[in-house]
């Protein structure tokens, strides 16, 4: 399935990041004893699921993190991503012995996955609609593959609770697993962050991250669809719009500043969280918030606030403070912290290389020290919280971490296998009249 983000969100994404060198320096610091371990001599094949722009920068960097690496195979949901894909990964990568896909080897269909997964590949990246990913992930592991996996990585609880197991299973079978939260890989961040977690701003008392941006996708006008194109299909294209394709704005998208939060906290996850939130926009069809903020809470009164907003024409703002019991930190304009009275004492001016770069850098080095990195854990408290946020504000309830993750809502449609069938669009939730399950 491809995932097409628009120009807006990677803009704001990369001059939120400002990353512009390569990715070595970041895993040099991070994790020199497997960069300087000594590579094997296997050639690594690769293969991606999902065409689109996030699966197609994926699939670059992956190519470009290892000497012994090919692109094997490709897989979306519809045959039109699929070329302009391969297309954009040459032109990135420019090493053709690098590209190996053969006609025989671009999979179209609900069932690419199987066939990528199945065609002797080495690592898969999944970056498909959220949707679909607990069981693209579930048939990567059992198969045996290394995964890089974009986030979130499920759209509702049973999900999670799938993505658990999946996680045990690439530990039990010592297989990487990399997440897609792409800031936990940026040099800045890691070392404002581990300013909060070591002490030097005291006890974190509160955090409050911010998500205000455009919308990914604007729902197309009912009276666009094709005729005789079905629910699934329309869906699938207009992904973004759907709660169980996408898990919200908050879910998919925002999701990297519920990560934020979680990272702050030590990954430990909320007792509970309320939630305000709705539609301002008309939503032609689809039936996700185009806003909200959601209020956690964790032991000793701790709290964490995020403002998540996807509306042409308003302020944006992707930011991160902290309060500590001895100063604060920031991620605004930089990354830096300050004393209680607000005079700044650190700044982060060291390196800043490419986030994404880093992250499949980092991943194939510990592949090839035989030592493979696992973010199963934290990937999914992270996913878990930001679809508790949703929940609560869906509902307009007090939701526990244990109500969330035991829930009995099942919202994406299981054992899809092809396009036809229709599905009902559930409608817009209503605080207070919705229903938590």
């Amino acid at each position: 399935m491809s995932t097409e983000p628009s120009s807006t969100r990677r803009d704001f994404l990369k001059s939120s990041a400002a990353t512009t060198a390569v990715g070595v320096a970041a895993a040099e610091i991070a994790f020199p004893s497997l960069l300087r371990a000594a590579p094997n001599s296997d050639k690594l094949r690769i293969g991606f699921i999902g065409c689109g722009g996030r699966g197609t920068g994926a699939a670059a960097q992956a190519l470009k993190a290892d000497s012994n690496v090919e692109l094997w195979a490709v897989g979306d949901a519809f045959a039109g991503p699929i070329e302009n894909s391969l297309k954009a990964v040459a032109a990135n990568v420019k090493d053709d012995k690098k590209i190996n896909v053969a006609p025989e080897r671009k999979f179209v269909g609900l069932d690419a996955y199987e066939k990528v997964i199945n065609s002797g590949v080495d690592l898969v990246i999944l970056t498909s609609p959220p949707g679909y990913r607990p069981a693209h992930l579930r048939a990567a592991v059992e198969a045996g593959k290394h995964v890089f996996t974009e986030k979130p990585m499920a759209t509702d609880a049973p999900g999670v609770r799938s993505v658990i197991e999946s996680v045990k299973i690439a530990k039990q079978k010592n297989l990487a697993l990399v997440a897609g939260f792409c800031w936990r890989y940026d040099s800045a961040k890691r070392a404002v962050f581990g300013k909060m977690l070591d002490g030097s701003i005291g006890d974190v008392r509160a955090v409050y991250g911010t998500y205000l941006t455009g919308p990914v996708k604007p729902m197309p006008k009912a009276d666009t669809r094709p005729a005789g194109m079905s629910d699934l299909e329309w869906m699938t294209r207009n992904w973004y719009n759907f709660t169980w394709l996408s898990g919200d704005g908050l879910v998919e998208q925002a999701i990297h500043t519920v990560d934020w939060i979680l990272w702050a906290m030590k990954d430990k996850p909320p007792l509970k969280c309320t939630a305000v939130g709705g539609r301002q926009i008309p939503a032609n069809g689809g039936n996700i918030f185009d806003h909200i903020a959601v209020a956690y809470e964790w032991e000793k009164g701790v709290r964490g606030f995020i403002s998540q907003r996807q509306i042409t024409g308003c302020f944006g703002e992707n930011s991160f403070y902290a309060l500590g019991t001895k100063g604060n930190a920031y991620i605004s304009r930089g990354a830096y912290t300050t004393d209680l009275n607000g005079e700044r004492n650190w700044k982060y001016e060291g390196p800043t290389p490419d986030m994404y770069q880093v992250e499949h850098d980092e991943l194939f080095a510990s592949i090839r020290a035989g030592k493979p990195l696992n973010d199963g854990d934290r990937m999914v408290t992270s996913t878990m919280a930001g679809i508790m946020g949703r929940m609560a504000g869906y509902t307009g309830q007090e939701v526990t971490w244990e109500m969330a993750l035991n829930s009995k809502e099942e919202i994406a449609p299981q054992n899809l296998r092809d396009w036809n069938g229709k599905l009902e669009v559930p409608p817009l939730a209503q605080p207070g009249r919705t229903k938590f399950i």
